[in-house]
């Protein structure tokens, strides 16, 4: 790959396909250019932002290019008003993203100075309570009314190529792997919120009501939290007590002789007293209300659909985020409110033990990969000796990723060391590497940042002459909490990236069925209303809504797709990735 030529480098046309870049045109006008494996760059052409759809839509027919653009979430929801969907895109702020940050990349000066690629903040959850679903839309729209130029997506293209072609072997491919589920997450996330979430809400409004009582008037407490409430008050001793308020709620419980620094379900329920357990119930409650209570259904739920915004990369893992909604944090009390519409399933499948399964197969420690094959990884621990029970296997698990070194952990973990050498050692060495300020790297090429300067100088004054004993621990304590991060950033951003690759397959395995006959979802809107389509995603869990005839194959399209996910990132494995695939008319979780 190279940067595109001057104009009298070739007479040669060039053909539509491989990429067509587009970008804003003269005026109002949208332009587009085709460029080929080459570099070389076609005549460019412009078009009304009506035309738009048409343009793609006949491309897409004829030769099925990868869309260069600047940002998929300006981009695609428009086609996709228009029932046009793509195959497959370059986005070129997420992969800038990636490349800059990349230690795959030796050179990223010319990336780092083009600074206005970078990708601008977002709030991610837990968002601003009253951004309601039609603010969000507004400032996407918004947001969406100024995309990059033809001329500047172009050059951006051509310095992500010329970068590209400097990582040569197994980083390359890894890395190209990378940016293309990268964008196709993308693509992802914009499709699951043009179709939405098929959500049931005189469903939620009776769990609500189950749970709360009914609903209350604006401003008013529900019955049942007032009921706890005056509860609370009677056996703290303190009538009339305002629950919500957190200081005065620490003063009664303190004068009660409960002793307690702050107010958080894990440090009450380690006391035994008569206010605790009514005071648990309300604080579970008010998070319910406040995460997805009645204001919640009025926000985010229009015409039987529940439509987040989802934020691909918006975690420095390469996990995805939300800046809306709360996808991430729907409850297990309301999953059966996401009901299928008539005529059509849900396929829910998620993967059991994702993160423990990508390290056996980023660490090549056949132990481990054989500890999880065809079976549950904890049971397989269990078997092997190394502990008793399958919660003691959990948390030496987890503490391995996680570095804890106190507790059950710190006496787990250390036979985990002796039974799986290799998957420790991987660890080990990313959180030495985050100890001494290092970066470390997933599987495909997505890097941690590095400290901040405020670490760097901690660990400097711990070094100077008259350091004290405080500012030495300090140095330590830092340094292990960056070592933490580092150990975890390797397993959670591989597991990600498995991820991406997973939905990626699914949605092209989703998109080769055939167009239904039956029922049509309407709601979905004319991209999707005949067609299964993904409708969510969480980290290690998708869910496909699917007219009924094509359940079977929707559910074989999502396991096929798992399988490969893990032939994409690892070849040839001895780790599997067992699905727990559902179809049913409702997601609901057991």
């Amino acid at each position: 790959m190279t940067a595109d030529p001057s104009p009298d480098a070739s007479d040669a046309p060039v053909a539509p396909g491989r990429w067509c870049v587009l970008g804003r045109g003269a005026g109002d006008r949208i332009g587009a250019v085709d460029v080929d494996a080459s570099g070389r760059a076609g005549e460019p052409v412009e078009f009304t932002p009506a035309e738009l759809a048409a343009f793609v839509r006949d491309r897409e027919a004829c030769s099925a290019p990868r869309w260069v653009w600047s940002d998929t979430v300006h981009w695609l929801p428009r086609l996709l008003d228009e029932g046009v969907r793509i195959e497959r895109c370059h986005d070129l702020r997420l992969t800038h993203a990636i490349l800059r940050g990349s230690e795959f990349v030796s050179d990223r000066l010319a990336l780092a100075e083009a600074t206005e690629w970078s990708r601008a903040p977002v709030e991610t959850e837990p968002e601003s309570r009253g951004a309601a679903l039609f603010d969000l839309e507004e400032a996407a729209d918004s947001a969406r009314t100024v995309p990059h130029g033809l001329a500047e997506a172009r050059e951006e293209f051509a310095r992500q190529r010329a970068v590209l072609d400097a990582v040569s072997g197994e980083p390359g491919a890894r890395l190209r792997l990378l940016l293309a589920a990268e964008s196709a997450g993308a693509l992802v996330a914009a499709e699951m919120r043009a179709a939405g979430l098929p959500w049931d809400s005189e469903e939620h409004d009776r769990i609500l009501r189950d749970a709360l009582g009914p609903r209350p008037a604006r401003g008013a407490k529900p019955a049942r939290m007032g009921e706890l409430a005056e509860a609370i008050g009677r056996e703290l001793g303190a009538r009339n007590l305002s629950i919500d308020s957190q200081p005065k709620l620490l003063g009664a419980l303190r004068r009660a002789g409960i002793d307690v620094g702050s107010t958080s379900r894990w440090e009450l329920a380690e006391h035994e007293h008569p206010a605790i357990a009514p005071l648990l119930q309300y604080k579970k409650l008010a998070r319910l209300l406040s995460a997805n209570g009645w204001a919640w259904i009025d926000d985010w739920v229009r015409e039987g659909r529940y439509r987040p915004v989802y934020v691909p990369g918006g975690v420095v893992t390469g996990r995805w985020a939300s800046s809306g909604g709360g996808a991430l944090q729907i409850p297990r009390l309301l999953r059966p409110v996401i009901r299928a519409d008539p005529g059509w399933m849900l396929v829910s499948a998620d993967v059991s033990q994702l993160e423990p399964r990508v390290l056996a197969a980023m660490s090549g420690d056949r132990a481990m990969a054989a500890a999880g094959r065809g079976r549950d990884l904890y049971d397989g621990i269990v078997e092997s000796g190394i502990v008793e029970t399958r919660q003691e296997a959990k948390i030496a698990v987890l503490g391995a990723m996680y570095g804890s070194t106190t507790g059950d952990s710190g006496r787990l973990v250390p036979r985990l060391r002796r039974s799986f050498p290799r998957a420790m050692r991987l660890v080990d060495e990313a959180a030495a590497a985050g100890e001494r300020g290092g970066i470390v790297t997933t599987w495909l090429g997505r890097s941690s940042p590095a400290p901040s300067a405020e670490w760097f100088e901690v660990q400097a004054r711990a070094q100077r002459s008259g350091a004290t004993a405080a500012d030495e621990a300090r140095a330590r304590r830092s340094a292990r909490d960056f070592g933490r991060f580092t150990r975890n950033f390797i397993v959670q951003g591989t597991a990600a990236e498995w991820a991406l690759a997973w939905l990626a397959e699914t949605r092209l395995r989703l998109s080769r069925l055939p167009e239904a006959r039956g029922a049509r979802a309407t709601a979905s809107g004319s991209a999707f209303s005949s067609r299964a389509h993904l409708a969510f995603f969480l980290h290690d869990e998708v869910i496909v809504h699917t007219p009924i005839e094509q359940a079977e194959d929707a559910a074989a399209a999502v396991e096929a797709a798992a399988a490969a996910a893990g032939r994409l990132l690892f070849g040839s494995t001895d780790v599997d990735f067992p699905l727990d695939v559902r179809v049913a008319e409702r997601a609901a979780k057991h």
